[in-house]
């Protein structure tokens, strides 16, 4: 791809999601990557290349919402801020087993779709 398109493309993503709201990005980042980790998953081994680079792209997404869970300016109440960093946290150490190929990557899905459903609650 050109430089000029992927420029035009990352222009038009922009300017098309300043309609959506936080909580509406956040969905969809998490939508995307467990969609990608399942369907890595279900491939079996030969979906292992695709799976390594979902669950990247997941610990890099939960390590985001643990910065902004960490954050003193965070309006969200203590214990649901506490509660994302301990998941985070289990992400980050459940994701190393699943590369491991020593556990399961439901976990990850069950824990991203709990999210996603309650962040659908917020966004309406």
């Amino acid at each position: 791809m050109s430089d000029a398109l992927e420029l035009a493309q990352k222009a038009y993503s922009a300017a098309r999601g300043t309609t959506r709201t936080p909580r509406r990005i956040e969905y969809e980042a998490l939508a995307g990557i467990t969609a990608r980790m399942r369907s890595a998953s279900e491939r079996g081994p030969s979906g292992f290349p695709a799976l390594a680079g979902a669950l990247h792209d997941n610990r890099r997404l939960w390590s985001i919402f643990a910065v902004h869970a960490a954050s003193q300016s965070n309006p969200l109440p203590d214990a649901l801020r506490a509660g994302l960093l301990s998941l985070s946290e289990f992400v980050r150490q459940h994701s190393s087993k699943v590369l491991q190929q020593s556990a399961s990557v439901d976990p990850l899905l069950d824990i991203n779709a709990s999210i996603m459903r309650g962040l659908r609650d917020v966004a309406g």
